[in-house]
């Protein structure tokens, strides 16, 4: 891999190996590995995949979660998503070393289908790393840091804008659920717009990161005004926040102009069904 995470071709490179996954989160990985082919078996799973920090190598013990995608020889059902969710409650209650277990679940068909060509086909070929079964990688193209995949990938903030600001609300001003709620939706919050506020500047940047801080530093490069929103988002990302003020920041200011700003210059991601 070369510099900003390009290949030698200038495409982006996939970013995780089960090589780099740190010793302590090793058992976690095979448990979950062991869990997935039990709870699914062939006939329903075509393939599983690892994502975030642990196969990055950058997770912390006892913070990091366990990020899954599972891909369904079908469409998921009610079954599939219970049967996911339990796998998630076992490993989450299993291992003191993550924080959280989160398992998507996809059809092959729509992962591979053109309209998510260049939004979750691009994920798994470059974010996903194999744990278990064929690779759908091999049936996707190479991607480069283009405007089409950023308007792809994350030309759609606006419409998550009024369920935030719903939650914000509903959140109570007291108590440990109050708090719960308002480190969820600070993480789910900064991380999404952070990773917005990365690919609005990626293809001048001309190159890919995961890395928060460093998706901060390039977004600063190209928007100065708004550079210190965007690192106390980073740094909400990494440690949620329970103070309204600075969530509300986020909402109602930073979100909303990030969104407008994102339409300008990339347009409108396709409307999914």
């Amino acid at each position: 891999m070369i510099g900003k995470g390009l290949d030698q071709d200038g495409c982006i490179a996939r970013e995780g190996s089960l090589d780099r996954v740190a010793a302590e989160f090793a058992p976690v990985v095979e448990a979950a590995r062991v869990r997935i082919a039990a709870a699914f078996g062939p006939d329903r799973l075509h393939s599983a995949y690892l994502y975030g920090s642990i196969p990055r190598g950058t997770a912390v013990p006892g913070v990091s979660d366990l990020d899954v995608l599972l891909a369904l020889h079908d469409e998921p059902t009610a079954a599939d998503r219970a049967d996911a969710d339990a796998v998630e409650a076992a490993l989450d209650a299993g291992f003191d070393q993550v924080d959280g277990v989160g398992v998507l679940l996809f059809g092959t068909g729509r992962l591979l289908s053109e309209l998510e060509r260049h939004d979750l086909g691009w994920f798994v070929a470059c974010l996903c790393t194999p744990l278990l079964g064929p690779d759908l990688a091999a049936g996707l193209p190479r991607y480069r840091p283009s405007a089409l995949l950023a308007r792809e990938t994350n030309g759609d903030l606006g419409l998550a804008l009024a369920g935030w600001r719903e939650r914000l609300a509903a959140a109570g001003s007291d108590g440990a659920g109050s708090d719960g709620a308002l480190r969820a939706l600070s993480r789910s919050v900064s991380r999404r717009i952070v990773r917005t506020g990365f690919t609005l500047v990626m293809p001048r940047w001309g190159g890919w990161t995961s890395d928060l801080a460093a998706s901060a530093e390039a977004f600063a490069g190209y928007y100065p005004d708004r550079a210190d929103q965007m690192r106390l988002a980073a740094a909400v990302a990494r440690t949620p926040t329970t103070d309204r003020a600075v969530l509300a920041a986020l909402v109602d200011d930073l979100a909303p102009w990030l969104a407008a700003e994102y339409t300008a210059v990339h347009g409108e991601k396709a409307p999914r069904p």
